[in-house]
Protein backbone atom coordinates (compact mmCIF):
# COMPACT_ATOMS: atom_id res chain seq x y z
CA UNK A 1 0.00 0.00 0.00
CA UNK A 2 1.44 3.36 -0.97
CA UNK A 3 0.76 6.74 0.60
CA UNK A 4 1.03 10.23 -0.81
CA UNK A 5 3.94 12.39 0.18
CA UNK A 6 3.02 15.02 2.76
CA UNK A 7 2.20 18.45 1.38
CA UNK A 8 5.18 20.56 0.54
CA UNK A 9 5.83 23.59 2.67
CA UNK A 10 5.58 26.91 0.86
CA UNK A 11 9.35 27.19 0.90
CA UNK A 12 10.00 23.77 -0.57
CA UNK A 13 7.27 24.28 -3.16
CA UNK A 14 8.84 27.55 -4.22
CA UNK A 15 12.18 25.78 -4.63
CA UNK A 16 10.51 23.11 -6.76
CA UNK A 17 8.77 25.66 -8.94
CA UNK A 18 12.02 27.50 -9.48
CA UNK A 19 13.76 24.24 -10.41
CA UNK A 20 11.05 23.48 -12.93
CA UNK A 21 11.72 26.81 -14.61
CA UNK A 22 8.44 28.59 -14.33
CA UNK A 23 8.84 31.36 -11.76
CA UNK A 24 9.43 35.00 -12.54
CA UNK A 25 11.52 37.18 -10.22
CA UNK A 26 11.13 34.57 -7.48
CA UNK A 27 7.32 34.65 -7.59
CA UNK A 28 5.56 31.34 -8.36
CA UNK A 29 2.96 31.32 -11.11
CA UNK A 30 -0.57 30.20 -10.31
CA UNK A 31 -1.06 26.44 -10.45
CA UNK A 32 -3.76 23.84 -9.97
CA UNK A 33 -3.32 20.59 -8.08
CA UNK A 34 -4.23 17.13 -9.31
CA UNK A 35 -3.34 13.49 -8.78
CA UNK A 36 -2.01 10.71 -10.96
CA UNK A 37 -1.53 6.98 -10.55
CA UNK A 38 1.28 5.02 -12.18
CA UNK A 39 0.51 1.31 -11.86
CA UNK A 40 3.05 -1.19 -13.17
CA UNK A 41 0.72 -4.14 -12.63
CA UNK A 42 -1.26 -3.02 -15.68
CA UNK A 43 0.86 -3.37 -18.80
CA UNK A 44 0.25 -2.36 -22.38
CA UNK A 45 2.49 -2.61 -25.45
CA UNK A 46 6.23 -3.29 -25.60
CA UNK A 47 8.37 -0.56 -27.12
CA UNK A 48 10.59 -1.18 -30.15
CA UNK A 49 11.83 2.39 -30.42
CA UNK A 50 11.56 5.79 -32.05
CA UNK A 51 13.11 6.70 -35.37
CA UNK A 52 13.46 8.78 -38.51
CA UNK A 53 14.36 8.58 -42.20
CA UNK A 54 16.73 10.38 -44.57
CA UNK A 55 15.42 8.95 -47.84
CA UNK A 56 15.46 10.74 -51.21
CA UNK A 57 19.03 11.99 -50.87
CA UNK A 58 18.75 13.66 -47.46
CA UNK A 59 21.41 11.35 -46.06
CA UNK A 60 23.84 12.62 -48.72
CA UNK A 61 23.08 16.20 -47.72
CA UNK A 62 23.70 15.29 -44.10
CA UNK A 63 27.03 13.86 -45.17
CA UNK A 64 27.99 17.19 -46.74
CA UNK A 65 26.89 17.14 -50.38
CA UNK A 66 25.53 20.68 -50.00
CA UNK A 67 28.36 22.03 -47.88
CA UNK A 68 27.66 20.87 -44.32
CA UNK A 69 31.15 20.58 -42.75
CA UNK A 70 32.31 17.55 -40.78
CA UNK A 71 31.92 19.20 -37.37
CA UNK A 72 28.35 20.23 -38.17
CA UNK A 73 27.62 16.72 -39.44
CA UNK A 74 28.72 15.35 -36.07
CA UNK A 75 26.63 17.88 -34.19
CA UNK A 76 23.60 16.97 -36.25
CA UNK A 77 24.14 13.25 -35.67
CA UNK A 78 24.47 13.92 -31.95
CA UNK A 79 21.18 15.80 -31.94
CA UNK A 80 19.36 12.89 -33.55
CA UNK A 81 21.14 9.90 -32.05
CA UNK A 82 22.97 10.76 -28.82
CA UNK A 83 21.36 9.56 -25.60
CA UNK A 84 23.12 12.25 -23.58
CA UNK A 85 22.77 15.40 -25.68
CA UNK A 86 20.16 14.52 -28.31
CA UNK A 87 17.04 12.53 -29.03
CA UNK A 88 18.60 9.08 -28.74
CA UNK A 89 16.56 7.80 -31.70
CA UNK A 90 16.79 4.04 -32.05
CA UNK A 91 15.19 3.14 -35.42
CA UNK A 92 16.47 4.16 -38.86
CA UNK A 93 14.04 3.79 -41.74
CA UNK A 94 15.80 3.27 -45.06
CA UNK A 95 14.14 3.94 -48.40
CA UNK A 96 14.53 1.30 -51.10
CA UNK A 97 14.45 2.49 -54.70
CA UNK A 98 15.26 0.71 -57.96
CA UNK A 99 18.97 1.51 -57.71
CA UNK A 100 20.29 -2.00 -57.22
CA UNK A 101 18.72 -3.14 -60.51
CA UNK A 102 17.63 -0.08 -62.48
CA UNK A 103 17.15 -1.87 -65.81
CA UNK A 104 15.23 -4.95 -66.84
CA UNK A 105 17.57 -7.98 -66.69
CA UNK A 106 15.59 -9.63 -69.49
CA UNK A 107 12.39 -10.69 -67.80
CA UNK A 108 11.26 -12.02 -64.43
CA UNK A 109 12.99 -15.37 -64.91
CA UNK A 110 16.29 -13.98 -66.18
CA UNK A 111 19.40 -13.97 -64.03
CA UNK A 112 19.31 -10.75 -61.99
CA UNK A 113 21.82 -8.02 -62.83
CA UNK A 114 22.22 -6.38 -59.46
CA UNK A 115 24.60 -3.46 -58.93
CA UNK A 116 25.76 -2.02 -55.63
CA UNK A 117 27.55 1.29 -55.18
CA UNK A 118 28.01 0.86 -51.40
CA UNK A 119 26.53 4.35 -50.92
CA UNK A 120 22.77 4.17 -51.57
CA UNK A 121 22.50 7.97 -51.68
CA UNK A 122 24.26 8.32 -48.35
CA UNK A 123 22.02 5.90 -46.49
CA UNK A 124 24.81 3.36 -45.96
CA UNK A 125 26.98 6.01 -44.31
CA UNK A 126 24.08 7.13 -42.14
CA UNK A 127 23.25 3.57 -41.12
CA UNK A 128 26.87 2.99 -40.14
CA UNK A 129 26.86 6.19 -38.11
CA UNK A 130 23.60 5.20 -36.42
CA UNK A 131 25.02 1.79 -35.57
CA UNK A 132 27.99 3.47 -33.90
CA UNK A 133 25.52 5.30 -31.64
CA UNK A 134 23.92 1.98 -30.67
CA UNK A 135 21.07 1.73 -33.18
CA UNK A 136 20.32 -1.87 -34.13
CA UNK A 137 16.83 -1.57 -35.62
CA UNK A 138 16.96 -0.89 -39.35
CA UNK A 139 13.70 -0.84 -41.29
CA UNK A 140 14.19 -0.95 -45.07
CA UNK A 141 11.03 -0.13 -47.00
CA UNK A 142 10.35 0.09 -50.73
CA UNK A 143 8.26 2.89 -52.19
CA UNK A 144 7.85 0.92 -55.41
CA UNK A 145 9.07 -2.02 -57.40
CA UNK A 146 11.32 -1.02 -60.32
CA UNK A 147 9.22 0.38 -63.16
CA UNK A 148 9.82 -2.52 -65.52
CA UNK A 149 8.14 -4.80 -62.95
CA UNK A 150 4.95 -2.69 -62.92
CA UNK A 151 1.90 -2.15 -65.07
CA UNK A 152 2.78 1.48 -65.79
CA UNK A 153 6.42 0.80 -66.72
CA UNK A 154 7.93 3.53 -64.53
CA UNK A 155 8.94 4.00 -60.89
CA UNK A 156 6.66 7.02 -60.36
CA UNK A 157 2.94 7.49 -60.78
CA UNK A 158 1.52 4.36 -59.20
CA UNK A 159 1.06 1.25 -61.27
CA UNK A 160 0.84 -2.25 -59.82
CA UNK A 161 3.27 -5.14 -59.56
CA UNK A 162 2.93 -7.40 -62.58
CA UNK A 163 1.55 -10.82 -61.71
CA UNK A 164 -0.75 -9.78 -58.92
CA UNK A 165 -4.48 -10.31 -59.37
CA UNK A 166 -5.75 -7.76 -61.87
CA UNK A 167 -2.24 -6.79 -62.98
CA UNK A 168 -1.33 -8.80 -66.06
CA UNK A 169 1.71 -7.65 -68.07
CA UNK A 170 3.23 -8.79 -71.33
CA UNK A 171 6.59 -9.09 -69.59
CA UNK A 172 5.28 -11.75 -67.23
CA UNK A 173 4.87 -12.34 -63.50
CA UNK A 174 7.38 -10.33 -61.46
CA UNK A 175 6.21 -11.24 -57.96
CA UNK A 176 9.03 -13.63 -57.04
CA UNK A 177 11.63 -11.47 -58.77
CA UNK A 178 10.51 -8.48 -56.69
CA UNK A 179 10.70 -10.54 -53.49
CA UNK A 180 14.26 -11.56 -54.38
CA UNK A 181 15.11 -7.94 -55.23
CA UNK A 182 14.08 -6.76 -51.76
CA UNK A 183 16.03 -9.46 -49.99
CA UNK A 184 19.11 -8.70 -52.09
CA UNK A 185 18.91 -5.05 -51.04
CA UNK A 186 18.99 -6.11 -47.40
CA UNK A 187 21.90 -8.47 -48.09
CA UNK A 188 23.91 -5.64 -49.64
CA UNK A 189 23.51 -3.73 -46.38
CA UNK A 190 24.69 -6.82 -44.53
CA UNK A 191 27.90 -6.66 -46.57
CA UNK A 192 28.40 -3.14 -45.19
CA UNK A 193 27.98 -4.28 -41.59
CA UNK A 194 24.34 -3.24 -41.24
CA UNK A 195 21.85 -5.90 -40.24
CA UNK A 196 18.46 -5.03 -41.69
CA UNK A 197 15.86 -6.20 -39.18
CA UNK A 198 12.57 -5.24 -40.82
CA UNK A 199 11.75 -5.31 -44.51
CA UNK A 200 8.74 -3.74 -46.22
CA UNK A 201 7.54 -4.03 -49.81
CA UNK A 202 5.18 -1.07 -50.05
CA UNK A 203 4.80 2.55 -49.01
CA UNK A 204 1.43 4.29 -49.16
CA UNK A 205 -0.08 1.70 -51.51
CA UNK A 206 -3.35 3.64 -51.47
CA UNK A 207 -1.81 6.87 -52.80
CA UNK A 208 -0.61 7.64 -56.32
CA UNK A 209 2.30 10.07 -56.16
CA UNK A 210 4.32 11.90 -58.80
CA UNK A 211 7.43 10.37 -57.23
CA UNK A 212 8.19 6.68 -56.54
CA UNK A 213 4.89 4.95 -55.81
CA UNK A 214 3.01 1.72 -56.42
CA UNK A 215 -0.66 0.88 -55.86
CA UNK A 216 -1.77 -2.23 -54.02
CA UNK A 217 -5.20 -3.08 -52.69
CA UNK A 218 -5.47 -4.86 -49.34
CA UNK A 219 -6.15 -8.11 -51.21
CA UNK A 220 -3.06 -7.61 -53.39
CA UNK A 221 -0.97 -6.85 -50.30
CA UNK A 222 -2.09 -10.16 -48.82
CA UNK A 223 -1.31 -11.92 -52.09
CA UNK A 224 2.21 -10.56 -52.27
CA UNK A 225 2.84 -11.17 -48.58
CA UNK A 226 2.37 -14.87 -49.26
CA UNK A 227 5.06 -14.70 -51.96
CA UNK A 228 7.46 -12.37 -50.17
CA UNK A 229 7.05 -13.57 -46.59
CA UNK A 230 8.69 -16.99 -46.98
CA UNK A 231 11.59 -15.49 -48.97
CA UNK A 232 12.21 -12.79 -46.37
CA UNK A 233 11.82 -15.17 -43.45
CA UNK A 234 14.25 -17.67 -44.93
CA UNK A 235 16.81 -14.86 -45.23
CA UNK A 236 16.26 -13.78 -41.62
CA UNK A 237 14.19 -10.61 -42.09
CA UNK A 238 10.92 -9.63 -40.43
CA UNK A 239 8.14 -8.49 -42.74
CA UNK A 240 6.45 -5.14 -42.13
CA UNK A 241 3.29 -4.01 -43.91
CA UNK A 242 1.73 -1.84 -45.29
CA UNK A 243 2.57 1.83 -44.54
CA UNK A 244 -0.80 3.14 -45.67
CA UNK A 245 -1.00 6.92 -45.92
CA UNK A 246 -3.50 7.10 -43.05
CA UNK A 247 -3.98 5.22 -39.78
CA UNK A 248 -7.63 4.43 -40.43
CA UNK A 249 -6.77 3.46 -44.01
CA UNK A 250 -4.13 1.05 -42.70
CA UNK A 251 -6.85 -0.78 -40.77
CA UNK A 252 -8.17 -2.24 -44.04
CA UNK A 253 -4.73 -3.66 -44.88
CA UNK A 254 -4.23 -5.03 -41.38
CA UNK A 255 -7.71 -6.57 -41.35
CA UNK A 256 -7.08 -8.27 -44.69
CA UNK A 257 -3.79 -9.73 -43.48
CA UNK A 258 -5.32 -10.89 -40.20
CA UNK A 259 -8.17 -12.57 -42.08
CA UNK A 260 -5.74 -14.75 -44.04
CA UNK A 261 -4.17 -17.48 -41.92
CA UNK A 262 -1.03 -17.68 -44.05
CA UNK A 263 -0.39 -13.96 -44.39
CA UNK A 264 -1.17 -13.37 -40.72
CA UNK A 265 1.75 -15.56 -39.69
CA UNK A 266 4.15 -13.91 -42.13
CA UNK A 267 3.76 -10.26 -41.05
CA UNK A 268 5.61 -9.34 -37.87
CA UNK A 269 4.79 -5.63 -37.70
CA UNK A 270 1.85 -3.62 -39.01
CA UNK A 271 2.88 -0.13 -40.08
CA UNK A 272 0.78 2.91 -40.86
CA UNK A 273 1.21 6.62 -41.54
CA UNK A 274 -0.91 9.44 -40.16
CA UNK A 275 -1.28 11.92 -43.01
CA UNK A 276 -4.80 11.05 -44.16
CA UNK A 277 -6.00 10.19 -40.66
CA UNK A 278 -4.48 10.39 -37.19
CA UNK A 279 -4.24 7.68 -34.57
CA UNK A 280 -7.61 7.24 -32.88
CA UNK A 281 -7.25 3.65 -31.71
CA UNK A 282 -5.17 0.51 -32.22
CA UNK A 283 -4.88 -1.38 -35.48
CA UNK A 284 -6.92 -4.62 -35.54
CA UNK A 285 -4.09 -7.01 -34.71
CA UNK A 286 -2.24 -8.48 -31.75
CA UNK A 287 1.07 -8.08 -33.59
CA UNK A 288 3.42 -5.12 -33.09
CA UNK A 289 2.30 -1.87 -34.70
CA UNK A 290 4.30 1.19 -35.67
CA UNK A 291 3.39 4.69 -36.67
CA UNK A 292 5.97 4.51 -39.41
CA UNK A 293 5.84 7.93 -41.08
CA UNK A 294 4.48 11.38 -40.39
CA UNK A 295 5.42 15.02 -40.17
CA UNK A 296 2.85 17.80 -39.94
CA UNK A 297 1.61 19.76 -42.93
CA UNK A 298 2.89 23.31 -43.30
CA UNK A 299 4.38 25.80 -45.71
CA UNK A 300 7.32 27.30 -43.81
CA UNK A 301 10.21 26.26 -41.61
CA UNK A 302 9.10 26.63 -38.00
CA UNK A 303 11.25 26.36 -34.87
CA UNK A 304 8.51 27.27 -32.37
CA UNK A 305 7.13 25.24 -29.49
CA UNK A 306 3.53 26.40 -29.27
CA UNK A 307 2.31 28.94 -31.83
CA UNK A 308 -0.94 27.35 -32.99
CA UNK A 309 0.44 26.67 -36.47
CA UNK A 310 -0.25 22.95 -36.34
CA UNK A 311 3.39 22.14 -37.06
CA UNK A 312 5.06 23.35 -33.90
CA UNK A 313 6.66 21.25 -31.19
CA UNK A 314 3.51 20.96 -29.11
CA UNK A 315 1.68 19.44 -32.08
CA UNK A 316 4.36 16.76 -32.44
CA UNK A 317 4.34 15.98 -28.71
CA UNK A 318 0.57 15.52 -28.84
CA UNK A 319 0.84 13.22 -31.86
CA UNK A 320 3.46 11.02 -30.19
CA UNK A 321 1.33 10.81 -27.05
CA UNK A 322 -1.73 9.76 -29.03
CA UNK A 323 0.17 7.10 -30.97
CA UNK A 324 1.50 5.56 -27.77
CA UNK A 325 -1.65 5.78 -25.66
CA UNK A 326 -4.51 5.54 -28.16
CA UNK A 327 -2.82 3.40 -30.79
CA UNK A 328 -0.68 1.23 -28.51
CA UNK A 329 2.12 1.60 -31.02
CA UNK A 330 5.43 -0.10 -30.31
CA UNK A 331 7.34 2.13 -32.72
CA UNK A 332 7.13 5.78 -33.72
CA UNK A 333 9.09 6.78 -36.82
CA UNK A 334 9.08 10.45 -37.75
CA UNK A 335 9.56 11.32 -41.43
CA UNK A 336 12.69 13.43 -41.92
CA UNK A 337 15.15 13.82 -39.10
CA UNK A 338 16.84 16.54 -41.13
CA UNK A 339 15.88 18.06 -44.46
CA UNK A 340 16.07 21.31 -46.40
CA UNK A 341 13.95 24.32 -47.29
CA UNK A 342 10.48 24.71 -45.80
CA UNK A 343 10.71 21.30 -44.17
CA UNK A 344 8.73 20.09 -41.18
CA UNK A 345 11.64 17.85 -40.33
CA UNK A 346 13.19 17.92 -36.90
CA UNK A 347 16.21 19.83 -38.19
CA UNK A 348 16.70 22.08 -41.22
CA UNK A 349 19.97 21.74 -43.14
CA UNK A 350 20.99 25.00 -44.78
CA UNK A 351 24.26 24.75 -46.70
CA UNK A 352 27.07 24.94 -44.15
CA UNK A 353 24.63 25.40 -41.25
CA UNK A 354 21.62 23.78 -39.65
CA UNK A 355 18.70 24.91 -37.52
CA UNK A 356 16.86 22.99 -34.81
CA UNK A 357 13.11 22.95 -34.36
CA UNK A 358 11.25 22.37 -31.11
CA UNK A 359 9.80 19.37 -32.93
CA UNK A 360 13.09 17.61 -32.21
CA UNK A 361 12.81 18.18 -28.48
CA UNK A 362 9.14 17.21 -28.48
CA UNK A 363 10.10 13.79 -29.83
CA UNK A 364 13.27 13.62 -27.74
CA UNK A 365 11.33 13.93 -24.48
CA UNK A 366 9.96 10.50 -25.37
CA UNK A 367 12.71 8.85 -27.39
CA UNK A 368 15.72 9.53 -25.18
CA UNK A 369 14.14 8.03 -22.09
CA UNK A 370 11.74 5.34 -23.36
CA UNK A 371 14.20 2.74 -24.55
CA UNK A 372 13.77 -0.32 -26.78
CA UNK A 373 12.44 -3.17 -24.68
CA UNK A 374 10.44 -0.91 -22.38
CA UNK A 375 6.81 -1.64 -21.58
CA UNK A 376 4.08 0.92 -21.35
CA UNK A 377 2.27 0.75 -18.01
CA UNK A 378 -0.90 2.32 -16.69
CA UNK A 379 -0.87 6.08 -16.10
CA UNK A 380 -4.14 7.72 -15.11
CA UNK A 381 -5.23 11.15 -13.93
CA UNK A 382 -8.60 12.89 -13.58
CA UNK A 383 -7.18 16.01 -15.24
CA UNK A 384 -8.23 16.07 -18.90
CA UNK A 385 -5.51 18.61 -19.74
CA UNK A 386 -2.72 16.37 -18.45
CA UNK A 387 -1.70 13.92 -21.18
CA UNK A 388 0.13 11.28 -19.23
CA UNK A 389 2.05 8.13 -20.17
CA UNK A 390 4.43 5.87 -18.27
CA UNK A 391 6.94 3.16 -19.14
CA UNK A 392 9.10 0.64 -17.33
CA UNK A 393 12.52 0.25 -18.93
CA UNK A 394 14.49 -2.99 -18.87
CA UNK A 395 16.94 -1.51 -16.33
CA UNK A 396 14.12 -1.02 -13.82
CA UNK A 397 13.82 2.73 -14.22
CA UNK A 398 10.48 4.39 -14.86
CA UNK A 399 9.83 7.05 -17.45
CA UNK A 400 6.79 9.24 -16.86
CA UNK A 401 5.90 11.77 -19.56
CA UNK A 402 3.47 14.59 -18.78
CA UNK A 403 2.19 16.97 -21.45
CA UNK A 404 0.18 19.83 -19.97
CA UNK A 405 -2.30 21.08 -22.57
CA UNK A 406 -3.80 23.57 -20.15
CA UNK A 407 -3.06 27.26 -19.67
CA UNK A 408 -2.20 26.89 -15.98
CA UNK A 409 0.64 25.04 -14.31
CA UNK A 410 -0.34 21.73 -12.73
CA UNK A 411 1.01 20.43 -9.44
CA UNK A 412 0.71 16.65 -9.67
CA UNK A 413 0.91 14.12 -6.83
CA UNK A 414 1.99 10.83 -8.40
CA UNK A 415 1.29 7.52 -6.68
CA UNK A 416 3.76 4.88 -7.88
CA UNK A 417 1.97 1.56 -7.48
CA UNK A 418 3.56 -1.87 -8.00
CA UNK A 419 6.68 -0.28 -9.42
CA UNK A 420 9.15 -1.46 -6.78
CA UNK A 421 10.16 2.16 -6.22
CA UNK A 422 9.21 3.35 -2.73
CA UNK A 423 12.08 5.78 -2.29
CA UNK A 424 14.40 7.41 -4.78
CA UNK A 425 14.52 10.38 -7.11
CA UNK A 426 12.69 11.64 -10.16
CA UNK A 427 14.70 13.82 -12.52
CA UNK A 428 12.57 16.15 -14.68
CA UNK A 429 13.44 17.26 -18.22
CA UNK A 430 11.47 20.29 -19.40
CA UNK A 431 10.52 21.35 -22.92
CA UNK A 432 8.48 24.47 -23.65
CA UNK A 433 8.94 27.83 -25.34
CA UNK A 434 11.95 28.71 -23.20
CA UNK A 435 13.51 25.28 -22.54
CA UNK A 436 14.63 22.41 -24.74
CA UNK A 437 14.67 19.23 -22.68
CA UNK A 438 16.42 21.14 -19.90
CA UNK A 439 17.33 19.03 -16.89
CA UNK A 440 15.75 20.27 -13.67
CA UNK A 441 16.51 19.65 -10.01
CA UNK A 442 15.65 16.14 -8.85
CA UNK A 443 12.37 15.57 -7.00
CA UNK A 444 12.35 13.11 -4.06
CA UNK A 445 10.31 9.92 -4.07
CA UNK A 446 9.09 8.92 -0.62
CA UNK A 447 6.51 6.35 0.39
CA UNK A 448 5.98 5.45 -3.24
CA UNK A 449 4.90 8.97 -4.11
CA UNK A 450 6.28 12.15 -5.58
CA UNK A 451 4.92 15.61 -6.16
CA UNK A 452 6.03 17.81 -9.04
CA UNK A 453 4.64 20.57 -11.21
CA UNK A 454 4.19 20.74 -14.97
CA UNK A 455 4.22 24.30 -16.31
CA UNK A 456 1.40 25.41 -18.59
CA UNK A 457 1.63 24.25 -22.23
CA UNK A 458 4.78 22.29 -21.40
CA UNK A 459 6.21 18.80 -21.71
CA UNK A 460 8.06 17.22 -18.78
CA UNK A 461 9.68 13.79 -18.69
CA UNK A 462 10.60 12.26 -15.33
CA UNK A 463 13.18 9.51 -15.02
CA UNK A 464 12.42 7.74 -11.76
CA UNK A 465 15.03 5.61 -10.01
CA UNK A 466 15.46 3.96 -6.65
Amino acid sequence: MTRRLRNWTLTSLSVLLTAAGFTAAGTPNAYAATTATINASTTHQPIDGFGFSEHFGRADIMRGSQGLPAQKQRELLDLLLSRTTGAGLSILRLGIDSGIQPTDPGGPNATPKYVWDRQDKGQVWLAQQAKAYGVNRFYADAWTAPGYMKTNGTDAGGGTLCGLSGATCASGDWRRAYANFLVQYARFYGQEGIGITDLGFTNEPDWTATYDSMRLTPAQAVEFTKVFGPVASAAGYKVACCDSFGWNQQKAYTSAIEADATARNLVATHTGHTYASRVDGPLPTQKRTWMSEWSPDGTTWNENWDDGSGYDGFTVASAVHDALTKGNTSGYVYWYGASVGATRGLIQMDGANYHVSKRLWALANYSRFIRPGATRIAATTPDANLRLSAFRNTDGTLTVVALNAGTAAQQVSYSLQNTGIATGTATPYLTNSSSSMARQAAVPVSGGSLTATVPARSLVTYTVKR
